[in-house]
């Protein structure tokens, strides 16, 4: 089946800025949940000035001991493996291409752990604002879909659904708070 989350928002802080703040976000005291992140590779197209960038997250794993326990249980009844959801930590996978000179950074993530048995997938854009040039806009889509935990599917595809949402929030917050740190009050034109 699977669960779509969605979230837009506009910073009003210019996009260089935005998009500066975002690449040092983490880890951070804001958001214990995200222990580090470490950069791959990266590289610069010189004749387009494209920089690509891999990272990868190591996250706490948050999900609630008592599905851990259930979905134990129910991986003994179906013979098969019991400690998938037992992992302390995760690991995520962030692609990302930044056009300075086209003012865009489109960005692609997905979970690296339980391959086998959830896909995890967001696709997130940073662009010049519509509204305002020194605005920044941010439309994120992810995508859960969870497999192999019958009837425990749906419970953890709305857990990790209420739990994106969330983190997407926070998120915002915690860019909104560095933003003012770093740069200032909002610009308002």
């Amino acid at each position: 089946m699977g669960v779509t989350v969605d979230v837009h928002q506009v910073f009003q802080y210019p996009f260089e800025q935005v998009v500066a703040c975002f690449l040092r976000k983490y880890p951070n005291p804001m958001d214990k949940n995200v222990i580090s992140v470490k950069t791959v590779e990266e590289k610069k197209d010189e004749s387009t000035g494209l920089i690509y960038r891999k990272r990868i997250a190591i996250c706490q794993n948050v999900v609630p001991e008592i599905l851990r326990k259930a979905s134990s249980t129910l991986m003994i009844l179906c013979w098969t493996e019991v400690s998938i959801l037992k992992v302390p930590d995760v690991q995520l996978e962030e692609e990302s291409w930044l056009s300075l000179q086209e003012r865009n950074m489109a960005i692609r993530s997905h979970c690296l752990t339980w391959t086998q048995y959830a896909s995890m997938k967001e696709e997130s854009v940073f662009r010049e604002s519509v509204e305002n040039p020194n605005w920044t806009e941010f439309i994120q889509r992810g995508r859960i879909s969870i497999t192999g935990a019958g009837f425990l599917n749906c419970i953890l595809e709305t857990f990790a659904s209420t739990f994106l949402r969330h983190g997407a929030q926070k998120g915002i917050r915690i860019m909104e708070m560095l933003l003012k740190e770093q740069c200032g009050a909002p610009l308002v034109e």
